[in-house]
């Protein structure tokens, strides 16, 4: 298992520097300044790869961009809408290009409008560190009271819409606001952000498209780009909704095993694979995270280590971000489901044996407090989960070396 970490660029208060004392042999990172739609050019390619490349003090820092997340899908190509098709036409121009630099693997994602939710970016925990966290009546309250969308009171159960009407009403202005920024922060590291106007003159545009036509859609993206990704030699990597089930009435089609068994099978290559993100996967109790490993991870090409602490059984449900040992995964089970797959990479004669893990999210704890780092990605809470991880998998590589030496 190759261990990487997600830097956002020269503004990310963690540096190169910090990086290489955590340990880490890889970096992910991505373009975020560059719009959505628009093409990633060689020179802003090679820019990135040339920070990444370097220390503070201008010396080689040894480390590489091995992977991107995201190379982002636009709204126009998931509603098959306005410029969709030159979209696409700048995605493959992007891959292109990013093969050109010798860049292997591309994550992204189908998620419709918001790239993850949450309601609070900064909930505190137990040990006084802080996470986020989402919470299921704090969304329905924003969902029916302050963004008002047509429609919203049928999609909660009865406790819930009532138990929101009583938190908006005890919301001072002030809640409200940070609710708001909360729910509609978009994607980490990004440049555009949504306003309430905007989420809804998206919402409208989606209100007439089914799951199974945004499937539709995917499968579309999908025929066009995965056979260049093969050309070129890219591996592409679907990440999950996050989190995954159904909100503001928008369709979600990645948030299941059967959802990444219907995606692989559409376009049945190699190349056409999975970010598995234990985190947003593991919220819904119905999805087995060592399991979907195990009977899925010829087509895991990237991994994303986390773990959640949900806060009911209910499918839709409140959850926090939990420590990377703690929480509902056994992410043991699951670290050994890994290392077993690179086995029997191994064993295949496959090249692409050493899987890319990144410790995920992370609790705000010592320093991070007063850091003001990106939502989830704090220097400490990151690193004492890559710690844990890296105990797992040095003990579990151990096993297997001596069983394969018996």
């Amino acid at each position: 298992m190759r261990q990487t970490w997600r830097w956002f660029g020269p503004n990310d208060l963690v540096s190169t520097d910090d990086m290489l004392q955590a340990g880490v042999e890889g970096v992910v990172s991505a373009l975020h300044q560059v719009p959505t739609g628009d093409v990633w050019t060689p020179e802003a390619i090679a820019a990135r790869q040339g920070e990444i490349g370097t220390r503070r003090d201008g010396s080689p820092s040894g480390l590489s961009w091995e992977v991107v997340e995201s190379l982002p899908v636009s709204e126009a190509i998931k509603k098959q809408k306005g410029d969709w098709r030159q979209h696409i036409e700048n995605y493959r121009q992007s891959l292109r290009h990013l093969a050109g630099a010798g860049i292997e693997i591309v994550c992204y994602n189908f998620m419709p409008i918001l790239d993850w939710t949450r309601t609070d970016l900064a909930y505190r925990v137990s040990h006084g560190g802080t996470c986020m966290r989402f919470d299921i009546v704090d969304f329905a309250a924003f969902d029916i009271h302050i963004l008002r969308r047509p429609g919203a009171v049928e999609d909660f159960p009865e406790d819930v819409v009532a138990a929101a009407a009583e938190r908006f009403s005890g919301m001072g202005a002030k809640r409200r606001e940070e609710l708001t920024r909360n729910v509609i922060s978009g994607l980490p590291g990004a440049t555009e952000s949504l306003t309430l106007d905007g989420l809804q003159a998206h919402l409208d545009e989606y209100g007439t498209i089914s799951p199974d036509e945004l499937r539709g859609n995917f499968i579309a993206f999908l025929e066009e780009v995965v056979p260049l990704a093969q050309e070129l030699g890219i591996r592409m990597c679907c990440h999950p909704d996050d989190p995954p089930f159904p909100l503001l009435g928008l369709p979600r089609i990645m948030s299941t095993e059967a959802d990444y068994k219907a995606m692989m099978d559409a376009v049945d290559v190699p190349e056409n694979g999975i970010t598995l993100c234990s985190g947003s996967l593991g919220v819904r109790p119905d999805n087995d995270l060592p399991g979907m490993m195990r009977r899925l991870g010829e087509r895991v090409h990237f991994l994303h280590l986390r773990n959640v602490q949900r806060e009911s059984d209910q499918v839709a449900c409140s959850f926090h971000e939990a420590e990377h040992l703690g929480g509902c995964t056994d992410m043991v089970d699951l670290v050994a489901a890994v290392v077993q797959e690179e086995a029997r990479r191994r064993a295949a004669g496959r090249t692409d044996v050493s899987i890319p893990f990144r410790p995920d999210h992370g609790q705000d704890i010592l320093d991070d407090l007063g850091r003001r780092s990106q939502p989830g990605y704090p220097a400490i809470g990151r690193l004492k989960g890559l710690a844990e991880l890296r105990g797992i998998i040095a003990t579990l590589e151990h096993r297997t070396r001596g069983l394969g030496a018996s």
